[in-house]
């Protein structure tokens, strides 16, 4: 697996945008997450300028607009830091790690039933 670019946490809500909506302009981007935060519009373009530097995102010109999609894919990279979480607190173990939601009861009745079904599926 290659390594994928480290993204900050409030790279990543940039990323969440860019992957739901690609190809997305920077006014696009702007419009959405001043809606959920509380950021400016000069740091949110900072943080595309930043993305597109680590090779996150790519853009084109398109008249006086950039328009930005995503090189690595939300799958590829939960899954990978998916992985790189469960190594880093549970040694890879993820019985260990379900365990200790269970025990800390931060499991809910839904939750509880999606796993035995997702087991269940994967057992046949």
């Amino acid at each position: 697996m290659n390594p994928l670019p480290q993204i900050s946490e409030a790279e990543f809500e940039v990323m969440k945008i860019v992957w739901k909506y690609a190809p997305v302009s920077t006014n696009e981007v702007t419009e959405k997450l001043t809606q959920t935060t509380n950021w400016n519009p000069k740091t949110i373009q900072t943080m595309l300028k930043r993305l597109a530097a680590k090779k996150a995102i790519t853009y084109e010109k398109q008249g006086r607009v950039f328009v930005y999609t995503p090189l690595v894919l939300e799958t590829e990279y939960i899954r990978q830091k998916s992985n790189s979480f469960l190594k880093r607190y549970y040694n890879g173990n993820l019985s260990s790690m379900i365990a200790s939601y269970l025990e800390d009861d931060k499991l809910s009745e839904d939750e509880l039933d999606a796993l035995r079904q997702l087991l269940s599926n994967r057992r046949e």
